[in-house]
């Protein structure tokens, strides 16, 4: 069995398409640099970690880092483009873990246990991190195949890991529970998070930036939510010039020294 491939699913981070949950208090170009940020830790963490490959299957043009692969997303609705993603990355004896960008606070040493579960020739044939909100944050399946049960689970309501973990269950796999995490939706998710985050968090410098708590959303009236930005100049600035860009998210040069 070849090493498991490590699969990241994510949206390239324009204003208006991504973390519209964050709106208000933020304004779409506030949310944007977020989830900008959010998709360079997770790719760096990725990079770092452990895996016999690197995919990026993304939602829009979006340069994958060096030595990775770059997919595009097949599908409509989530259950089917997370089913497209395991389809049309499968390769015969290898294993696939897929996570999304919604959850920067992730670790390598999480990641890594993960990968080696699933890895492993007396390892479960599932690994499932469930989320605080009732998702999941990550799925791995030692056979790809089995992914084909998520376009019958509905996504985005309170009970799809519940439903997810039973319908793995009901195929007669064996499934290793991960540790749960938050992913980030709101700004009280966003804050949250960002507290879990190390010191060198793109996305905590982000959100310290960009997503105002709740005390300080309630004196800002609607009229002057761009005094949420730090100052004209950035609220001006595009995604790409506040947050990264992949190769130096990843902390991996690239000959242009260049983010569920």
């Amino acid at each position: 069995m070849n090493g498991p491939q490590v699969l990241v699913l994510a949206k390239k981070p324009e204003p208006g398409r991504v973390k519209t949950r964050l709106c208000p208090p933020c304004t779409p170009e506030q949310a944007a640099r977020v989830a900008a940020a959010a998709l360079a830790d997770t790719l760096a963490t990725v990079t770092t970690a452990t895996a016999g490959a690197r995919v990026l299957v993304v939602d829009g043009d979006y340069p994958a880092p060096p030595g990775w692969t770059a997919l595009a997303q097949r599908g409509g609705p989530l259950g089917d483009r997370l089913a497209a993603a395991f389809a049309d990355t499968r390769a015969a004896g290898t294993a696939a873990l897929l996570i999304g960008m919604d959850t920067p606070q992730l670790t390598v040493g999480q990641l890594d246990s993960a990968v080696r579960l699933l890895g492993a020739s007396d390892g479960p044939d599932a690994v499932f991190g469930p989320a605080d909100d009732g998702g999941w944050w990550t799925l791995g399946l030692r056979d790809p195949g089995h992914a084909e049960v998520l376009r019958t689970i509905p996504t985005s309501v309170a009970d799809t890991g519940r439903l997810t973990l039973a319908a793995l269950r009901r195929r007669g796999l064996r499934v290793h529970l991960l540790p749960r995490l938050r992913d980030v939706d709101t700004a009280a998710d966003a804050h949250a998070v960002a507290a879990e985050c190390p010191a060198s968090s793109r996305f905590a410098a982000a959100v310290a930036a960009h997503v105002p708590t709740a005390a300080a959303a309630a004196h800002v009236p609607t009229a002057t939510a761009a005094a949420h930005v730090p100052t004209a100049t950035m609220a001006a600035a595009p995604v790409a010039a506040i947050v990264p860009t992949v190769a130096v998210a990843a902390g991996v040069p690239s000959p242009t020294a260049v983010a569920r």
